[in-house]
């Protein structure tokens, strides 16, 4: 009885992520109310505040959840360069196909702006590109010159401003397109011309979520 109860309690949190999502999506954070998430999510105002204590709450858990796309580097054998690459079309996938990490990313990005500013999910996405780009250089796949922080700062920077153009411009249909761009103008730049071969701007082709054609 009491695992049953525990269940139909984790099935009610995940309809009220859910929920939230599709109204932080649509409106952002401060366009929705409480009333709007419980509307989306189809649950009692009570059920909501049982999970979650504040509209803060719900935002906190679904900005959190967007760093599930990285989960696996610490289990990569040898994370580098590529790992990076790989992340950056994972979470265009996830840009384009999960409402939650949709959510998610807007309101990292109204979470760091002037009115509510907050750098902590950059400086996590920072560290993950970091954790992987230091190995890479420490192989030499990676030109020596170049300070891996910055490096890694850049990139978080530029996946931001291109999935924010590709959203508006789009609503996100080229975001792979862009992402290899960015991986085509970047890779010479920053490895060795004797290394760019082993590096594929799409993603790897085992792991690559499928890109539209255009």
């Amino acid at each position: 009885m009491a695992r049953a109860r525990q269940e139909r309690a984790e099935i009610t949190r995940q309809a009220i992520l859910n929920g939230a999502a599709t109204a932080f999506d649509l409106s952002g954070f401060e366009g929705t109310s409480l009333s709007d998430v419980v509307k989306h999510a189809g649950v009692t105002k009570g059920a909501l505040y049982f999970h979650f204590p504040s509209k803060e709450a719900l935002a906190r858990t679904l900005m959190d959840e967007q760093f599930q796309v990285s989960e696996r580097v610490p289990a990569v054998e040898n994370p580098g360069l590529q790992t990076v690459i790989d992340l950056t079309h994972q979470m265009a996938h996830g840009l384009r196909t999960d409402v939650r990490i949709r959510a998610g990313i807007r309101l990292v990005i109204e979470f760091g702006s002037f009115t509510h500013p907050d750098p902590t999910p950059y400086d996590a996405w920072i560290d993950i590109c970091r954790s992987c780009l230091t190995p890479a250089q420490q192989r030499g796949d990676i030109h020596p010159s170049l300070d891996v922080r910055d490096l890694s700062t850049l990139l978080v920077g530029a996946f931001t401003g291109i999935q924010v153009t590709s959203h508006v411009r789009t609503r996100r249909e080229d975001l792979h397109t862009r992402v290899t761009d960015l991986w085509n103008f970047l890779l010479p730049t920053i490895v060795p011309p004797q290394r760019i071969t082993r590096f594929h701007p799409t993603g790897t082709p085992e792991t690559a979520p499928p890109s539209p054609t255009h």
